[in-house]
């Protein structure tokens, strides 16, 4: 009897990435309230631990294991009227090489202009996805879709926007063909697994794959050990967030980066 793929390698002992032979990219986020490391469950601001003090120690953390990519999320900004925390994204762009993508809060031209002064490689727009789409459509005409990644925080597959606080009547479906033709990333966050360790949103991932086969696929919420990330990779995903994960110890960082 021939072992599955995901089982023949997660038989190995002590698996990491490069074992696993997972390609996609793995990008550890960093949350941000009052300027400090947390990470919440469901989207639930009343459910927030906090993990670190500075960020920035966090994010040097990650370098240090071989890490090249995060996911940096201002919550202040999420629920606020714009960006807050952009001295953070600062100081981690100046005092690491992290190529960071920032999302929370980008709400105006003003915003967008002062994460990318910042040092931000990528901008991650969500909210404004769904609420502002003429305005998203000049950023990606002005920005282009290589700077730009839509994240579309869902809940039963309904996108939820201000701060993951209210849930409206659009698909994350409709919200993508709306972009159709501008959108190259796409950051999909099922708010139903985020911060439960509970496994990727698989079956999500894997109707968005079909539907919308050339789209660069981020994954959002849940993986909490190997496995998730070996099943992601087996749907053909472009990138994964991993956060719970690794502040819980979950997941090494060796075996994220390590060889």
């Amino acid at each position: 009897m021939v072992m599955p793929l995901e089982k023949a390698r997660l038989s190995k002992k002590n698996p990491t990435k490069a074992t696993l032979g997972i390609v996609l990219d793995i990008i550890p986020a960093i949350d941000i309230i009052n300027g400090k490391c947390v990470r919440l469950t469901k989207g639930n601001y009343s459910q927030c631990k906090i993990y670190a003090e500075d960020p920035l120690e966090v994010a040097l953390r990650f370098e240090a294991a071989g890490c090249r990519r995060l996911h940096l999320v201002d919550l202040d900004g999420a629920k606020s009227s714009g960006v807050i925390h952009e001295a953070v994204l600062a100081k981690i762009c100046r005092q690491t090489g992290l190529i960071v993508d920032f999302g929370g809060g980008v709400k105006s031209d003003t915003d967008i202009r002062k994460v990318f002064d910042a040092g931000a490689a990528f901008v991650c727009i969500g909210s404004l996805a769904q609420s502002a789409r003429e305005q998203v459509c000049q950023w990606l005409a002005r920005y282009g879709g290589e700077r730009l990644i839509i994240g579309a925080d869902v809940w039963n597959q309904k996108v939820c926007i201000n701060g993951w606080k209210k849930v409206t009547d659009t698909t994350v479906y409709q919200l993508v063909d709306f972009y159709e033709g501008q959108l190259k990333y796409l950051m999909c966050t099922d708010i139903t697994k985020d911060g439960t360790l509970e496994g990727a949103s698989l079956g999500l991932y894997r109707e968005l794959r079909k539907k919308y086969p050339v789209l660069k696929l981020i994954a959002s919420g849940g993986v909490s050990r190997m496995a998730d990330l070996a099943g992601l990779e087996e749907l053909g995903m472009y990138g994964a967030i991993v956060g719970k994960a690794i502040y819980e110890n979950r997941i090494k960082l060796e075996e994220l980066f390590g060889n």
